[in-house]
């Protein structure tokens, strides 16, 4: 008798529980019938679209890009890169004027000049004005090690047609190179690459996503 005692009361319990969760489902329903009505009433009659069988593709999402760090960092290097620079006293005066870190060994700037490795990437520095040549530089270098870009080409005329007939934009361009962190070696061009309107520069390889270091570089006195 007590077996069935508790028995019924196991039944009375699970039956009242069973009763509660109706109930809630209940409630919930008229809630949401509510909540459908309000807002039919808010909308007012509306039309069902006309089904045209298409299909739902969803497109892939460009990758994000941080422009605000692009900017950023294209302002520090605006004022990070300067033209006076002491940069001859690093330029090793050849058959051709070359340029490397302390790291580099001599046989890396002779494959440079022998065109060892493919130029992945190009920039035509005429007709711009200096400062428009230098951003334009360093966003260059930027996005080439970025994207893993090794040997580049960067052209910078002759100066035929500057006053002087003298190559003004060369000298600044060897002197942005120099600073550039991610530059571990360039070199004149051949004469089929350009000759001595445009050099061959070589970037280091992304460690950890870490350029090699930067070097120190001698300025002037008052500089």
């Amino acid at each position: 008798m007590k077996d069935l005692g508790q028995l019924r009361t196991a039944l009375r319990q699970k039956a009242a529980e069973e009763a509660a969760h109706r109930a809630r489902v209940a409630a919930a329903a008229q809630q949401c019938e509510r909540e459908r009505v309000l807002f039919a009433q808010a909308v007012g009659p509306v039309t069902r679209l006309r089904d045209r069988g298409l299909a739902d593709v969803q497109t892939p999402r460009p990758e994000p890009e941080a422009r605000q760090r692009l900017l950023d960092e294209q302002a520090a290097l605006r004022e990070a890169l300067s033209d006076e620079v002491d940069v001859e006293t690093l330029l090793l005066t050849d058959d051709g004027l070359s340029f490397r870190r302390a790291s580099i060994g001599l046989d890396v700037l002779t494959k440079l000049r022998r065109g060892h490795w493919a130029i992945q990437g190009e920039l035509d520095l005429h007709g711009l004005r200096r400062d428009e040549a230098r951003d334009t530089l360093s966003a260059f270098i930027l996005q080439a090690h970025q994207h893993h870009r090794r040997c580049l080409r960067v052209v910078h005329g002759k100066g035929l047609g500057s006053p002087g007939r003298e190559p003004v934009l060369k000298a600044k361009v060897q002197r942005w190179l120099a600073q550039r962190q991610e530059v571990i070696a360039f070199t004149q061009a051949s004469g089929p690459q350009g000759g001595a309107g445009a050099l061959i520069v070589l970037l280091g390889s992304r460690v950890h996503g870490h350029p090699q270091a930067r070097p120190a570089f001698r300025h002037p006195a008052g500089v």
